[in-house]
């Protein structure tokens, strides 16, 4: 059986140019980058290549690049971190209920810490609100925490309107960008954002590297300590090997960025299309001008979501139910319910997810695998 992989939004498997740029790490050049001998330097030359290239990506300042192991820790620093360095100015933050779970569950700890939380709803399509935004906004808001584009939907939130709003408020405004990077331009002056995170393993780098951009001047506490490294913001032996991979997979998404977010939405169409060929009936969840490329949301009502990923697996088809970070949960997504309650339409959600390696054959043959299933599912 030819398997086809649909969960890139998840994760994406390492690019071979990617991982040839990391065997050198691991073998040649392993030494700690904090070592002044000439196998740290030649470590700490790479970071500094590359954090130059990711400064480059989305038009920052190398300075304000802090290498992370992934969006999770990225997303955790802004929040938590921005949050506890600024909690004499104020102790309100305002998020989105249809938040990454790395920012909402950094949320229920500032909770925890006797912050005070506004989780902004959204609509139908994913989008939130900017009257119930500039509404939320208070003296003591000392932090706007946003998505980019929702991981779940591909819903993309309008950024640099937010950041227009927040240009004369003292919050720090930030963004998780995980799944918005290599396939949206990102401008971190143009936004107006103060942090933003980005994960490595949605763009064909290795699992474990990362990076948070802040903002010159933007305080932040640091969440581990035991070091001096990431300029004391971030303690602990960088993932030099690791980082290698990143600088590499970065340099591919720049040269391929526009290719890329014209493939993937031609397969979106191709898939919806190829659905409705088979005359099987699905409802769209999100928005159909302001998504993210990659990623396609329906609901197969009268489906149970469960069964519906085990029999796609057992084709030969991976693809998931959202956010694989609540994989094992029986309970509906969060950012379904916040979209449209509790019911059938959330409960039979599939989640479709294009990336490196997939063709239009693997697609055509997704949708009608699908179809067949769906139809047997339902009589």
């Amino acid at each position: 059986m030819n398997r086809i992989y649909m969960d890139h939004a998840a994760t994406s498997p390492v690019h071979p140019e990617v991982v040839e740029a990391m065997i050198p790490y691991f073998t040649e050049k392993f030494g700690n980058p904090s070592s002044i001998h000439s196998y740290g330097r030649d470590a700490r030359k790479l970071l500094d290549e590359a954090r130059i290239v990711c400064a480059k990506s989305i038009n920052a300042r190398p300075n304000e690049i802090i290498f992370t192991s992934g969006g999770t820790e990225a997303d955790n620093m802004a929040v938590i971190g921005a949050a506890t360095a600024r909690q004499t100015d104020g102790r309100h933050v305002i998020t989105t209920a249809a938040e990454h779970h790395a920012v909402l569950h950094a949320c229920g700890e500032l909770e925890n810490r006797d912050f005070e939380v506004t989780y902004l709803n959204t609509d139908e399509e994913g989008r939130i609100s900017m009257d119930e935004l500039r509404a939320s906004l208070r003296e003591d808001t000392i932090l706007v925490s946003i998505m980019y584009g929702n991981n779940e939907t591909g819903t993309v939130q309008d950024i640099k309107e937010i950041g227009i709003l927040l240009k004369d408020h003292p919050a720090y405004f930030h963004s998780d960008a995980v799944q918005a990077y290599g396939l949206a331009d990102l401008d971190v002056n143009e936004l107006g954002v103060d942090l933003l995170s980005v994960s490595g393993h949605k763009i064909n780098a290795p699992n474990g590297t990362g990076f948070l951009y802040v903002k010159e001047g933007v305080k932040l506490s640091p969440l581990a300590f035991g070091g001096e490294q990431e300029r004391k913001r971030r303690a602990g032996t960088e993932n030099t090997a690791g980082i290698a991979g990143f600088k590499k997979a970065i340099e591919l998404m720049v040269a391929q960025k526009q290719d890329r977010a014209e493939t993937y939405l031609r397969f979106r169409e191709l898939l919806m299309n190829e659905l409705r060929e088979n005359e099987v009936e699905f409802l769209y969840n999100g928005s159909f001008e302001h998504v993210l490329p990659h990623v396609l949301n329906v609901s197969f009502v009268g489906v149970k979501t469960e069964v519906l990923l085990v029999s796609l697996d057992i084709a030969g088809i991976a693809v998931s139910s959202g956010s694989a970070c609540t994989a094992g949960s029986m309970e509906p997504s969060h950012v379904l319910t916040a979209m449209y309650g509790t019911n059938e339409r959330t409960k039979s959600a599939v989640r479709f997810s294009f990336g490196y390696g997939n063709t239009e054959s693997e697609i055509k043959k997704a949708a009608d695998e699908t179809a067949k299933i769906v139809k047997r599912l339902r009589k």
